[in-house]
């Protein structure tokens, strides 16, 4: 698969080979599913808690006599039937992780990957490089291409001056190569990769 290679004046400078068992693959929407499920729940802080009937402050004294009263039995002030009580079953601190497989994870960002070159909203750079950190010279340059949102990866080193300069551009993510992942590829409209992480990545990928 060919593609045309453009430099941030949005002028053609050459082509580039991308692999067709990358970019070309059948793109599985159950596969995309399955790897944003799993980054998500990797996010996750994890760090809600509700209190067990122990952990409630509160007399541990039983409420009234067993029998004879004509109400309910009790045996707490704390159980969950009454006001400030305990919450039974409720969330705990947890850690919500799972494991998948390398190779799912390896063909969800082939099918990424491929979705964005099916769309045609693939785009190829020569570089990501700024000669100084302005977000106001790099959000016009940016304007040419008419990206609104997209996704921007580079080789294993960013250029300092690009990533300062794209930081403040809202809906503009910049990461290297290794960073590069399913859901942030599918949040963004378009995938703009530079000729040293088309390389990187197909090295990756392979």
């Amino acid at each position: 698969m060919k593609a045309q290679v453009l430099s941030l004046d949005n002028e053609s400078v050459g082509e580039i080979d991308l692999a067709d068992e990358i970019f070309g693959v059948a793109v599985r929407k159950d596969i995309l599913a399955r790897v944003v499920h799993w980054q998500l729940m990797k996010r996750r802080a994890g760090t809600h808690k509700t209190k067990g009937i122990s952990e409630i402050s509160g007399t541990t004294k039983k409420p009234y006599r067993q029998k004879g009263t004509g109400r309910a039995r009790q045996g707490s002030l704390r159980s969950p039937q009454f006001r400030k009580g305990a919450v039974i079953f409720g969330p705990v601190v947890r850690s919500h992780e799972f494991d998948l497989q390398k190779k799912v994870r390896k063909l969800g960002l082939k099918c990424a990957l491929a979705s964005k070159a099916a769309e045609g909203k693939l785009v190829v750079l020569d570089s990501a490089k700024a000669t100084e950190a302005k977000t106001k010279a790099l959000a016009e340059r940016f304007k040419k291409f008419g990206w609104e949102s997209a996704l921007i990866i580079d080789g294993a080193e960013l250029d300092e001056n690009f990533a300062r300069a794209s930081r403040n551009i809202p809906k503009i993510d910049v990461l290297p190569s290794q960073g590069a992942n399913v859901y942030d590829i599918l949040r963004r409209d378009t995938l703009v990769l530079t000729r040293a992480a088309v390389e990187a990545l197909q090295e990756r990928l392979k």
